[in-house]
């Protein structure tokens, strides 16, 4: 079906472009039957539909059907396929920025995607792996980048760059590191170090060679490197200039901002795109705001075309300052809003393409739009079209949301049923009563006081497990738990009540059984271990330390990796200097407790780090027992 409906897309917009009635079928068609982004997204795979499409037609022959539909399906996958990729919505007449709002439609996660991505590329890996943070992967990528430029490799030097503009916030953490951790506290000379020699020298003999030398401590070699790269410009080297906008050292800084004014200003179509995604990682730095204004100045100056295409970046942060662009300078007519706020990249951008239709619709009274966004599920739009169906004395809409998802909503409801005449707490009574949800479970909570809690316990039969998740999350927020009452539930099957009521419990933990958390802590499943974790380290210290020690060598990495966190601070508070502030966990335990700390301890040893083992055995040792 999918096939066969995004080659009748794709016939319609051809034949439209050809006869000149391309906007109106458009307009005709909307979105019921697939969006321009899908279209071209099909087309970038028409050649493997062509030979599907010729085998279901010979399947409908055999069967005793004409063939003649599923054959023309493949003549049009195989005329997409000879065209090339987004052949089909590359005529598209989209006025302003539509284009924009249709490619957003899809909305993309924030880690870069690229196509024929080489799983087996070093510099790939090591940019991966230094992506997700910590100073000695950043370390060894500069390393790994150091000796790839020594070979002079200029191909694979060019290949390198193209990953990293593909991770601004990695070039970012490149240029830091470099200066922290290899140009003064290496003690033996490093790669990197080599081909800053060799910059000093002027033997700028690959750009990545210059890209590396524009991030060392000295100010006179990043000089000279800003000055390498404004005399050979490269879309590659474009990131590493940008940063040096914001250089400490004037000379430096002054040179770069020059450089990179007048490169945007001479062809900024060809590096506004290397630019956007670095100039908008370094955005909050102290000197950051001229690469900014420098961008928005050639952002304003570039064609509709040039706009599409940069706002359909795979950066996030790229697309959001390509729309707050729009949204500022009025790119977007009224019903562009009104898709930007439905189908935009993200909570930010969606509120405030809401805020500015919604406003517009109050203003010119198109009720029948507010209307439309009050439907939305985006929780942020539904709050704006409530809050713009107010001022119109239309609340018999806005109470309609007394059971919204959304808490805004749900408040904006009730004051609205206020207007109204309507008893909000008596609705809410009577929805808990006879269908209750998780929304009107929490309105009941926001509206009632701690006396009327007794309603909401038998919610905790519920066959459903949502129902029974909103019930605790409403007595805690009510502060009417029963321990006895919620502590089965920590048995629960569903990991979202057992989660909730692990919530609600923590700050009465001590009216639960100990030996209940205890029991929790070696279950077989892995969120009634979470759970008892978390409600035993809520305890004293001897009781957390026994906790911690236990789950260093849990099967869950996660619990490991936070027990593990937990004993070294433990290890720490315990034993603190004297000049350390803060106040010292207590300090005695009984002498069953110490055996059986160190016991654990001993077991616990391949798990922890050295000095944290040394610390919790001379505790241990020194501790008075009562």
């Amino acid at each position: 079906m999918y096939k066969g409906l995004m080659a009748l897309m794709t016939q319609a917009i051809r034949a439209a472009s050809a006869d000149g009635v391309l906007e109106p079928v458009m307009a005709d068609l909307g979105e019921r039957f697939g969006t321009p982004y899908e279209v071209a997204l099909a087309a970038t795979k028409a050649h493997r539909y062509v030979a599907e499409m010729h085998q279901i037609a010979e399947s409908q022959a055999a069967a005793g059907l004409t063939p003649s539909l599923f054959a023309s399906f493949a003549a049009v996958w195989a005329k997409a396929a000879s065209a090339g990729e987004n052949h089909a919505v590359r005529s598209l007449p989209l006025g302003h920025d539509d284009a924009v709002i249709k490619l957003w439609r899809r909305d993309r996660k924030s880690v870069p995607a690229v196509v024929n991505r080489p799983v087996t590329d070093p510099v790939w890996v090591a940019v991966e792996e230094a992506a997700r943070g910590g100073c000695p992967p950043v370390g060894h990528l500069t390393t790994l980048l150091a000796e790839l430029a020594v070979t002079g490799d200029r191909e694979s030097g060019h290949a390198a760059l193209a990953v990293l503009a593909e991770w601004p916030r990695v070039v970012v953490r490149l240029d830091e590191n470099a200066r922290r951790a290899w140009w003064h506290q290496r003690p033996q000379a490093s790669p990197a170090e080599h081909v800053v020699t060799r910059a000093a020298a002027g033997a700028f003999g690959a750009p990545l060679a210059v890209a590396l030398a524009s991030t060392h401590g000295d100010g006179r070699v990043r000089e000279r490197a800003v000055t390498a790269m404004l005399a050979a410009p490269s879309v590659e080297l474009m990131p590493f200039l940008v940063l040096r906008t914001s250089d400490w050292v004037r000379s430096v800084r002054d040179h770069a901002r020059a450089g990179l004014a007048l490169l945007l200003a001479d062809d900024p179509v060809r590096y506004l795109g290397a630019v956007l995604p670095v100039t908008t990682a370094i955005d909050q730095r102290y000197r950051g705001a001229f690469a900014v204004a420098q961008v928005k100045a050639a952002f304003s100056t570039a064609s509709p075309e040039d706009r599409r295409s940069l706002a359909a970046s795979s950066h996030p942060a790229s697309r959001r300052f390509c729309c707050d662009l729009g949204l500022s300078w009025g790119w977007f007519s009224p019903d562009e809003l009104i898709d930007l706020a439905e189908s935009g990249p993200d909570v930010p951008i969606r509120a405030r393409a809401a805020e500015m239709a919604c406003r517009d619709a109050v203003w010119r009274r198109r009720v029948a739009v507010l209307r439309r966004l009050a439907r939305s599920r985006r929780p942020e739009v539904r709050a704006a079209a409530l809050t713009g169906l107010s001022p119109t004395g239309d609340d018999a809409d806005v109470v309609a949301h007394l059971d919204d998802a959304a808490p805004l909503a749900r408040a904006l409801a009730r004051d609205a049923a206020r207007r109204a005449g309507v008893d909000a707490v008596a609705w809410y009574r009577s929805a808990v009563l006879d269908k209750p949800t998780p929304p009107v479970i929490a309105g009941f909570a926001e509206t009632v006081s701690a006396q009327e809690s007794a309603l909401l316990n038998p919610l905790l039969d519920h066959p459903e497990a949502t129902v029974r998740a909103a019930a605790v999350r409403a007595l805690r927020q009510l502060d009417a738990v029963d321990a006895a009452r919620v502590a089965p539930m920590l048995h629960d099957p569903s990991t979202r009540v057992v989660r909730e009521a692990v919530t609600a419990l923590r700050p009465i933990v001590k009216l639960v059984e100990a030996e209940l958390l205890w029991q929790l802590l070696t279950d077989a499943r892995t969120a009634l271990r979470r759970g008892g974790y978390r409600l035993l380290t809520a305890g004293t210290v001897s009781t957390c330390l026994r906790a911690g020690l236990i789950a260093a060598i849990d099967p869950d990495p996660k619990l490991a990796a936070r027990a593990r966190a937990d004993i070294t601070r433990l290890a720490r508070d315990v034993t603190a200097s004297t000049w350390r502030s803060g106040v010292t966990p207590e300090s005695v335990i009984t002498t069953h407790q110490r055996t059986d700390l160190t016991t654990l301890l001993q077991h616990a040893t391949p798990a922890l780090e050295p000095d944290t083992v040394d610390r919790l055995t001379s505790w241990l040792h020194a501790t008075a027992t009562a």
